[in-house]
């Protein structure tokens, strides 16, 4: 699973674990990606996103329809 969101565009972040004893490791910071199917009305079938959790929060403010046209303007394909 690609840790991509399709609306915001977050990805992951890179920093160091840190030990106890000062030692620094590489790791990675994900987002919190979901899969989630919403119906799209207006081309009459479902879509399947991957979206961050901040992002459903924002599909359930702004419509389906308006984070799609905001998805294409980005060149994500839908």
């Amino acid at each position: 699973m690609s840790a991509h969101c399709q609306l915001t565009g977050a990805e992951p972040g890179f920093g160091n674990r840190i030990s106890h004893s000062h030692r620094r490791t590489s790791r990675r910071f994900d987002p919190n990606i979901q899969h989630k199917r919403y119906w799209l009305p207006s081309e009459g079938r479902q879509v399947r996103l991957t979206l961050s959790a901040r992002a459903i929060k924002t599909i359930d403010a702004i419509g389906i329809e308006a984070a799609v046209a905001r998805m294409r303007a980005r060149g994500v394909k839908v």
